[in-house]
């Protein structure tokens, strides 16, 4: 475990093989940076290389296209954070006026449907809990959704996202990284109507249905604050209207779930990696560069905390194979 360390680049060795070249990752460059000193001399660490970034990790992805390491822009679903007060949840879920009363936990909710041929659906529901900044860089607002364990906060919140597939982001656009660019430019349009600062823009679920700019807004768990912003208007519309469409659907299938009490809160776009790395299904190693152990939710293989976690583990074997491999030719 190296803390302060960030990993700049790969370690790659070349073989030629007759007419083809082979090449092994046999290690990663890194620079080390601390309060003292701005930057310290690189560093290399040998041995396999696992890959387990976050989804987030532009840099890596921006490092891994200009090396020519291969990489394929991969769909994703991007949309907003609808809040809710939990009490309203908790009524309709519970199918009672009096909502959860005093032993029933806070209510979760899961809804999905398909408008024009995309699936619209929520994401990540957080009941007695709070919107919260996830903007990992500058001129970036994007928000995610947390719960304490006791359930206790005054909002449920969850992600509501449209499917979003390689062929909408940019047309015209090759690059592997159009994904990440889509929610890159997404980010900005958000920030830059937050006021360029981290409140995030907002407005009232029936206000966003209807297409009308919020004269005032709710109260909300998001602790940098809102501020009304016509969403309606600036989302595309292949993400827009398709939720407008889900909102009035969920609406009539919960009653009360459509409600000036909720607000659509922008914009969740870290639902998945924005990327694939491409490795082999029986080496799980990049297709091309040996000794690179592709891994989890930021190399496009698992979606979440527990996919992610059994990929670890199956990378976890591969390279322990690739070691014993290894050791055995070189005895």
């Amino acid at each position: 475990m190296h803390f302060q360390t960030k990993m700049t680049g790969l370690v790659v060795r070349s073989k030629e093989q007759g007419a083809r070249s082979e090449r092994t990752v046999v290690g990663v460059e890194a620079e080390v940076t601390s309060c003292s000193l701005p930057l310290a001399p690189r560093s290399i660490f040998m041995g396999p290389v696992i890959l387990a970034t976050g989804h987030s990790a532009r840099d890596v992805y921006r490092y891994l296209a200009k090396s020519g390491i291969d990489i394929e822009a991969k769909g994703l679903a991007i949309g907003v954070r609808l809040e809710h007060p939990s009490e309203l949840i908790d009524r309709i879920q519970y199918h009672s006026k009096q909502g959860r009363g005093k032993w029933l936990p806070a209510a979760e909710y899961s809804m999905v449907t398909q408008v024009q041929g995309r699936g619209v659906y929520s994401f990540c529901m957080c009941p007695g809990g709070f919107v919260v900044p996830a903007a990992s860089g500058p001129e970036q607002v994007v928000v995610n959704g947390m719960s304490p364990s006791n359930r206790g906060g005054r909002w449920s919140n969850s992600g509501m996202v449209v499917e979003v597939d390689t062929e909408t982001a940019f047309e015209g656009n090759t690059s592997p990284l159009r994904m990440m660019m889509l929610q890159e430019e997404l980010e900005r349009q958000c920030w830059l109507q937050a006021n360029r600062m981290q409140t995030a823009p907002a407005q009232r679920m029936t206000d966003f249905v209807n297409g009308r700019l919020s004269a005032d807004l709710n109260d909300s768990s998001y602790a940098p604050g809102l501020i009304a912003s016509p969403l309606h208007f600036w989302l595309p519309e292949f993400i827009s209207t398709r939720l407008r469409e889900a909102f009035k659907l969920w609406g009539r299938q919960k009653h009360g779930f459509l409600t000036s009490e909720a607000t659509v809160i922008g914009i969740e776009t870290r639902t998945s990696s924005p990327v694939r790395i491409l490795r082999d299904n029986e080496t799980l190693q990049h297709i091309r560069f040996e000794g690179l152990f592709p891994c989890g939710e930021g190399a496009g293989y698992a979606g979440g905390i527990v996919s992610a976690g059994v990929d670890g583990e199956r990378c976890a074997e591969a390279v322990a194979l690739y070691l014993g491999k290894d050791s055995r030719q070189n005895a």
